[in-house]
């Protein structure tokens, strides 16, 4: 068939076929006869398959990539193109529903008895903004997709150098290798042998209580942390001390009922999500590195994985029962983080309940004293890796999970890992 025919077959104008022809997505044959383009059959389905993408918004350069897939017959990567697309479109959903939300704030105020204050107006401009780059500015700085084929091997190097070892109250491991381990690949981590000092949150009060005692740590961090018998040392840490038992303490709050559907953010290779899964629940992985989540599909090929990332999770309200990380989460800076605790909530049924594994700061005071130490003790390594991630303050998480209306629990394995878990009280 001739242009004009397959344009008015495929219900496009024939500028938008010779433009896809000009870009390469098509090659119809010439006549020799006349120089007229003639279209196959094949050539209408190649159109038709470009119509479809440009329908979602790819790009052409992601239709080009895509459209090579198809012709290797690459499904996998077929399939994660279409992905990263919807990852874009649920990104500028989650922003349109959050200025829906920002509008209605500003016509409820408007609607307020007595004289208008506009810099409500401007406060609420300045917030939506802020998060709007907080949302767009965050990027994988660390190149996961290199890490992917080693991060297993690491993780359990590491792990394997702590068997058996104990590492002193007051200091964390420094052995060789541990900052590097810190600094290359810190997406998941285990605990030391400090003891299980299970602490729970109250509201406009941080305190803990020792199993089996009475006696409740004091506000100061510094005081308080020597009290527990963890400190505030500084020597470079090795994260992956105690792996398996971190990811174990993870499952084992979460104790999912066989069937009830779960989210792992950031899941890597899938090492927590495959705990759970072990365990009944089904489980969704998702990660913003491909290379991560092809070794966790292999490893795991029963689990559902998928692009994606904290910031806007590609699943509609309320899909799962229960939302996990760990060490992902000190990725995001604090806006971030608010934005992935609003995300989290989102995405959970009515009592659906949250657990992070993460390197935390009990509160701004251990932090400072943490940041003093290092400094006094001239580690640059450690002081450019708090720099460089934003280790949480466990007191504001848990005050924002509270005033959301969760009820929040957590443990500590060393100075600064912790296990959270927040369910709601409704």
């Amino acid at each position: 068939m001739n242009i004009k025919e397959a344009a008015d077959r495929l219900g496009i104008s024939a500028r938008a076929i010779r433009f896809y022809e000009e870009k390469g997505l098509i090659s119809p044959v010439k006549k020799t006869s006349n120089g007229y383009r003639t279209y196959t059959e094949n050539d209408i389905w190649r159109l038709q398959t470009i119509a479809a993408l440009r329908e979602i918004g790819m790009s052409l350069q992601d239709i080009t990539q895509a459209l090579g897939e198809i012709d290797q017959g690459n499904q996998q990567r077929l399939e994660e193109y279409l992905e990263l697309q919807q990852a874009v479109m649920y990104a500028q959903w989650v922003e349109l529903k959050r200025m829906l939300d920002t509008t209605q704030r500003m016509i409820d105020l408007n609607r307020q008895e007595g004289p208008l204050d506009v810099s409500h107006l401007h406060d609420l401009a300045d917030s939506s903004r802020r998060l709007r780059e907080a949302r767009q500015n965050w990027h994988d700085r660390w190149n996961y997709d290199m890490q992917a084929a080693i991060h297993d091997q690491r993780v359990q190097a590491a792990n394997g150098r702590m068997t058996g070892q104990t590492a002193s109250k007051g200091s964390i491991d420094s052995g060789p290798g541990a900052m590097q381990a810190t600094v290359e690949s810190d997406r998941e981590g285990g605990p030391d042998h400090y003891g299980d000092e299970i602490r729970s949150q109250k509201k406009n009060s941080l305190t803990a209580h020792r199993p089996n005692s009475d006696a409740t740590y004091p506000e100061d961090a510094g005081s308080r942390l020597k009290e527990c018998g963890v400190g505030v040392d500084t020597a470079p840490f090795n994260i992956y001390n105690n792996y398996d038992e971190a990811l174990e303490q993870t499952a084992s709050w979460i104790s999912p009922v066989p069937g009830e559907k779960g989210l792992d953010i950031g899941t890597g290779t899938g090492n927590l999500a495959g705990k759970l899964l072990e365990r009944g629940a089904a489980m969704t992985a998702i990660d913003q590195s491909r290379e991560m989540l092809r070794t966790c599909r292999t490893k795991y090929p029963e689990m559902h994985v998928k692009l994606g990332n904290f910031l806007a999770l590609p699943f509609a309200d309320q899909s799962f029962d229960f939302v996990v990380s760990s060490f992902a989460f000190h990725h995001l800076s604090p806006d971030q983080q608010q934005l992935a605790l609003q995300e989290m909530q989102r995405v959970l049924t009515a009592r659906g309940r949250i657990c992070l594994t993460d390197l935390m700061f009990a509160d701004a005071a251990h932090r400072q004293a943490y940041i003093q130490q290092a400094e006094t003790a001239g580690h640059e390594d450690q002081l450019q890796t708090i720099r460089e991630r934003h280790f949480p303050l466990l007191d504001g998480l848990c005050g924002s999970l509270e005033g959301a209306g969760y009820v929040t629990k957590y443990i500590r394995h060393n100075a600064l890992l912790h296990t959270l878990l927040a369910v709601p009280l409704r």
